[in-house]
């Protein structure tokens, strides 16, 4: 574990107490609509699960905060809006709002920031206003990755992906783990027999004229013989593509992402999905900015291992499906228990990126920052490790 999850921390001093009878407003900054199905409406319901939870809170929002709906619109801007608007703390969701929020931590000292997904804390860059907060969806993916080998009927697993960077190679790599654990140690066949393709659309979800299409990208994979696809972005394009095959007569399956409701109209193909629950992240951060007791920190939470499906306590999730199979449920829930005991450890050596240099040594457990920074894909994946330039 890093050292720096229990050190990278320090405390920034209130200012004015809060009044008793003042609202505690919070802003989101969205990446995408609140209510997309994914990864967006994952915050926005968690946020409202806030306003339950800590009592005189306010939620306000802006979605669709990405070059395509927002062109020319920058991220102090909007956290300009949110301030005027009376919130004393900001939440924005995706990576791609690293430079911006860090310029608007410090033109507003007196707010407090969450940037979800960065690392600011860890490379020293950031504030004493601005937090990181993330989910150890590595688990979530590892179990998409499981269900998926456990189902596939002619062993070729497809995986949707977004843009490329080291939070999406990571997540494509624990998928891909997880998938080879199963094929292995459950059905007893040789890692070299399972396919697993990974192709990127270039965005976290469909923009016209700039991204690969999700929808064309599932077709090719379904036409192709790939009879299961994990979704790597934020919309659900893959439930919805594998259903239409399944009306038309294919077997077929997909694993959505992001959203604990994803499987909802696609259940008869859908084998489960990999959920965020933002609920105990934001909780703790903001609860300790009303208290006046703030401090920056990078948080990568993971599940509940005693109930991983904890709204309450579990910073990661997994819905089985309903196209899973019962006894698939049964090996997929020993897989969780497994993680959960760490008699599984998929990240153990030996393993070696895309180029064959090494990752992890044979025997070597990786470290968190190992995972974090992950430079390639694996041996055994196809697809590309890096943006084509």
């Amino acid at each position: 574990m890093l050292a720096c999850i229990l050190t990278c921390a320090w405390t920034l001093q209130p200012g004015v107490a809060q009044a008793a009878d003042e609202p505690f407003i919070f802003g989101l900054l969205l990446v995408g609509p609140y209510n997309d199905h994914g990864w967006s409406q994952a915050h926005y319901e968690g946020a409202l699960e806030i306003e339950k939870k800590l009592p005189g809170t306010k939620m306000i929002y802006i979605d669709k905060v990405n070059p395509a709906d927002r062109a020319g619109v920058t991220i102090p801007q909007l956290v300009d809006d949110l301030v005027s608007k009376g919130a004393k703390l900001v939440i924005a969701n995706s990576d791609d709002m690293k430079d911006g929020l860090l310029e608007a931590a410090a033109q507003h000292p007196d707010v407090y920031f969450i940037h979800v997904s960065g690392d600011d804390v860890l490379s020293g860059k950031a504030p004493k206003n601005l937090s990181n907060l993330m989910g150890r969806m590595e688990y979530g993916k590892m179990m998409a990755g499981f269900a998926a080998a456990l189902t596939t009927r002619t062993g070729k697993i497809g995986y949707l992906g977004p843009l490329i960077n080291e939070e999406t190679r990571r997540l494509a790599v624990s998928s891909y783990l997880g998938a080879r654990y199963a094929w292995e140690k459950v059905l007893k066949k040789p890692a070299g027999d399972l396919k697993f393709q990974v192709t990127w659309i270039g965005f976290w979800f469909n923009i016209p004229g700039v991204t690969a299409d999700p929808t064309q990208v599932m077709q090719r994979f379904f036409d192709s013989g790939y009879d299961v696809v994990i979704s790597g972005i934020d919309t659900p394009e893959a439930v919805v593509m594998a259903r239409q095959k399944k009306q038309q007569g294919q077997q077929v399956w997909a694993v959505p992402y992001d959203y604990k409701g994803a499987c909802e109209g696609a259940e008869d193909v859908c084998l489960g999905v990999p959920y965020y629950n933002w609920v105990p992240g934001y909780e703790a951060l903001i609860g300790s900015a009303m208290k006046g007791q703030w401090k920056s920190q990078w948080q990568w939470l993971g599940p509940d291992w005693k109930a991983i499906d904890n709204p309450s306590t579990s910073s990661i999730g997994f819905m089985k499906g309903p196209a899973l199979s019962e006894k698939d449920r049964e090996a997929l829930e020993t897989f969780i228990q497994d993680l959960g005991s760490g008699k599984a450890n998929l990240f153990q050596g030996p393993l070696n990126y895309q180029d064959g240099t090494p990752f992890l040594k044979d025997g070597e457990i990786a470290k968190d920052e190992q995972i974090w920074n992950m430079k390639q894909l694996l041996q055994g994946m196809e697809g590309q490790s890096s943006a084509a330039k």
